[in-house]
């Protein structure tokens, strides 16, 4: 009897939850918010918040999951390739509220230069974006005083956003952890 109600209950929680902020993200659903895009009207989104980039502490944001025969050697670490799953946040204190998470991969990729393939999708988890994402694909020059990387697409509210994110970093020490400031402007429907 316990196994049919948990089994009912999933059944509506699946039937009666299939949206994020009124969206639709059945086949169906998306299909129908396709068919009435040439009528909508593109918006303007400008998003602020910080990065919490944990390399070296007792519980890592960041881990290596690869490296070159030749990354120790190199003095940009070419080839090291890191595992993220970084905080967001109102303001720059660890501490702070988080509203989302950096969830994906970025590594050295330049013999030169620290410069970053950056591959990661900005996961909403608080306020009105919540189950929303974006995703950034973009070349990230971490010593330049800012950055800008195009966000390249999202879910959610940001259906078919396209956009830019600029990075500057707040603070970073020797054990490779930063916190970096995020502004991000997105157009989307």
């Amino acid at each position: 009897m316990e196994k049919l109600l948990l089994m009912a209950f999933l059944f509506l929680a699946i039937a009666v939850l299939p949206s994020i902020h009124g969206l639709d993200q059945s086949p169906k659903g998306v299909e129908k918010w396709f068919k009435k895009l040439p009528h909508a009207k593109e918006k303007m989104t400008k998003l602020h918040f910080y990065f919490h980039d944990t390399v070296n502490a007792t519980n890592p944001s960041a881990i290596q999951i690869a490296q070159a025969n030749i990354t120790f050697q190199s003095p940009t670490l070419f080839g090291l390739v890191r595992m993220m799953d970084n905080p967001l946040t109102v303001k720059p204190e660890p501490n702070s509220e988080i509203i989302g998470r950096a969830q994906g991969i970025y590594g050295s990729a330049s013999f030169k230069d620290i410069e970053f393939l950056m591959t990661l999708n900005l996961v909403f988890t608080k306020g009105k974006y919540n189950g929303s994402t974006l995703s950034i694909l973009g070349h990230n020059q971490i010593f330049h005083e800012y950055r800008e990387m195009p966000i390249v697409g999202g879910s959610g509210v940001f259906r078919l956003s396209r956009g830019i994110a600029t990075a500057k970093t707040y603070w970073a020490d020797n054990a490779q952890n930063a916190i970096v400031e995020y502004h991000v402007v997105v157009l989307h429907y």
